[in-house]
């Protein structure tokens, strides 16, 4: 079984920055044949047996407009098998994918004619992803690639597009390229410090500068947490910043108009940034500590109607936006709890990555205590939020707002107001906790929306190692929400 472990990330070179006509001029010419990829991990679908099992995931990403998966794979025995399966259900669900080379696993500098032969066996599958004539690839890091030796290897047109780093390859060998880091950091695969704060925006330049006019990946991604212990091997214990990151991170992308954009990810749930759903069968890596009842579904929905917008090469999602709706997140606890007579990170593990602290993840002080909400209104309206006893209402316009209030323990609730009309309105199924739920630090997000989506819980698989390595015996690896919501708010602001 084969899990993501350390990033490999854009270091001293993602502070160079591309002269501002780069940016300006890029929606110009990146905006013909404009495509959305998302990030698919195949390292932990290894239970998968049938192209039936994918095709929830396809026809999920199909309707949302996602154009292709990136399926990451490493060298594990059944990465074939899973390939096949993904290709054919693809194909059956008239969906595209192509590789995602994760050089975690590759060798950057032995492995050209295994990654060209890789390629080749797909080549020619009705499902894979062309772009300009070419069979589409990418990867996860490997700059030292011999690219010229890959697509001899692999002895048919190759659009490579990797995730190589500006100032670290030769960006002339290659077609097109992505950027990984979709989060703000510290340009050391860190949180941002004080003097040491690199944007995504800041990414975007440096690619947008070495690619020369070649097509750029842009990255978008919702969140970043993650809290592994001395439980498993690839201990591993921080966060990004994230809080209204994948709203803010839309906008931004309209603006860019890049060709291509991938999404970051679709089920990465060990590093908390997917987008798919928990019941989306896949084995548990020790994740499922912070992700047992923790959906992100709602960040689905809110990427409709902006890819909508970044097909059209829309600089606004507004007029994309066909009903009213709401989505809200927040984490399960506050950021001051303490959690460390219980956490599994208290005690010294295995650090190889650097990626491992004890107790809280590198940089919490980042993240907000806030409740995020977005609105998608087809007309103004009021949006009030609820959280425990601190209620707050706001003028949203039409289109997409976005809003924070400090979060407190007790129920999230929420509500969309028109005139004398209550349009929508709920309470979540999630409370903000006062105690440590499975003992544990948890800077996962909770999503949901209103009107409420389809209950989504982890399967069987998702859960086989919740309880591995806790400190309580009040964690069952068994879904735990409500099957229904406190309920709604009252006393809600109308007008006649």
């Amino acid at each position: 079984m084969r899990f993501s472990v350390t990033l490999w990330l854009l270091a001293a070179t993602i502070s160079w920055a591309a002269p501002p006509s780069n940016i300006d001029n890029l929606q110009g010419t990146q905006s013909a044949d404009r495509l959305v990829f998302c990030h698919f991990m195949i390292g932990i679908v290894g239970d998968r047996t049938s192209t039936a099992d994918y095709d929830d995931d396809m026809l999920r990403a199909k309707s949302l407009g996602i154009d292709a998966f990136a399926l990451n794979i490493g060298v594990d025995s059944y990465t074939d098998a899973q390939l096949n399966l993904a290709y054919q259900s693809a194909a059956n669900n008239d969906m595209k994918v192509f590789i995602s080379f994760d050089f975690n696993w590759y060798s950057p500098t032995s492995g050209a004619s295994a990654v060209g032969s890789k390629i080749a066996q797909y080549a020619n599958h009705p499902a894979q992803l062309m772009v300009d004539g070419k069979v589409f690839a990418s990867s996860f890091a490997g700059d030292a690639l011999d690219v010229a030796s890959m697509k001899s290897a692999a002895g048919v047109p190759v659009f490579w597009a990797p995730n190589f780093h500006p100032g670290e390859s030769d960006f002339s060998k290659i077609d097109g390229a992505l950027n990984w880091m979709a989060w703000p950091n510290n340009g050391n695969n860190k949180a941002p410090t004080p003097g040491a704060n690199v944007t995504v925006q800041a990414g975007d330049e440096a690619y947008i500068s070495a690619l020369a006019g070649k097509p750029y990946i842009a990255p978008v991604s919702p969140w970043f947490s993650t809290h592994f212990g001395p439980e498993v091997s690839y201990s591993k214990n921080w966060i990004f910043p994230s809080d209204l990151l994948w709203f803010n991170r839309w906008n931004e992308v309209l603006t860019l108009g890049s060709r291509f954009l991938e999404i970051i990810t679709w089920n990465d749930y060990g590093e908390s940034h997917y987008i798919g759903p928990l019941k989306s069968l896949h084995y548990d890596d020790g994740n499922s500590k912070w992700v047992n009842d923790m959906p992100h579904n709602g960040w689905l929905d809110m990427a409709k109607p902006f890819i909508a917008a970044y097909h059209a090469g829309a600089e606004s999602v507004d007029s994309y936006i066909t009903t009213d709706q709401l989505i809200y997140w927040y984490r399960p606890t506050l950021r001051g709890l303490d959690c460390d007579a219980t956490d599994t990170t208290m005690v010294p593990a295995s650090n190889s990555s650097g990626n491992y602290f004890e107790g809280r993840p590198d940089g919490w002080e980042d993240m907000q205590d806030s409740v995020f909400v977005v609105s998608l209104l087809t007309a103004p309206g009021t949006v009030t939020i609820i959280s425990g006893e601190n209620r707050q209402t706001f003028d949203a316009p039409a289109g997409a707002s976005s809003f924070q209030v400090d979060m407190q323990v007790g129920i999230q609730s929420f509500a969309l107001t028109r005139g004398p009309n209550v349009v929508l309105s709920g309470s979540s199924l999630k409370e903000v906790s006062s105690i440590c739920i499975c003992g544990i630090y948890n800077f996962n997000a909770f999503v949901g929306t209103l009107p409420p989506g389809p209950s989504d819980p982890l399967q069987h698989d998702g859960l086989a190692s919740l309880t591995a390595g806790l400190h309580v015996s009040t964690c069952f690896p068994s879904p735990s929400l409500p099957a229904t919501p406190p309920p709604p708010p009252t006393a809600l602001p109308t007008t006649s």
